[in-house]
């Protein structure tokens, strides 16, 4: 009889960070979106071929990724600010980084699908709105542009 193999959970994930030639870090996260391709379809119509329009493969697109979590004022949330200043103009080294995001199976063991996320910059950083109706933890997002996806061999 076969192994079951049963979908892995949304809920189990873990990112690290590597900036520049720094060691990575593991950085914990509400979530992780972005994890996508997507090919252009170049159409081509064929000289005396009325009925028909043929589609072509053209570039890959790779989404932004974006990455949320709860907004803290500890020490450690500095260094991802930090990196974003420095692609800002407000000093400090642009350095990009690799971003490796490993989902994991309902006990927590690195055996489900790991991506690794090339070349990354940050280009956009967000704060959720501060409200005093609501009673919510704020999101600090952060978005980073890359180039490329590639699923890392378990």
């Amino acid at each position: 009889m076969a192994d079951r193999m049963d979908p892995l959970p949304v809920f189990c994930f873990k990112v690290s960070i590597a900036i520049g030639n720094a060691s990575a870090t593991e950085v914990f996260f509400k979530s992780v979106g972005g994890i996508k391709s997507e090919s252009e379809v170049v159409e081509y119509k064929a000289a005396g071929v009325n009925g028909a329009t043929y589609k072509l493969i053209g570039g890959t697109k790779w989404s932004n990724i974006v990455l949320k979590r709860g907004f803290t004022d500890a020490t450690g949330g500095d260094t991802l600010m930090n990196w974003r200043k420095a692609w800002t103009g407000d000093g400090g080294t642009r350095a990009r980084a690799t971003v490796t995001i490993t989902q994991l199976k309902n006990d927590l063991k690195t055996v489900g699908k790991t991506w690794q996320v090339v070349d990354c910059f940050p280009v956009k950083w967000e704060l959720s709105e501060l409200d005093a109706a609501k009673n919510e933890v704020a999101i600090e997002t952060l978005e980073l542009a890359h180039h490329g996806i590639s699923e890392l061999k378990q």
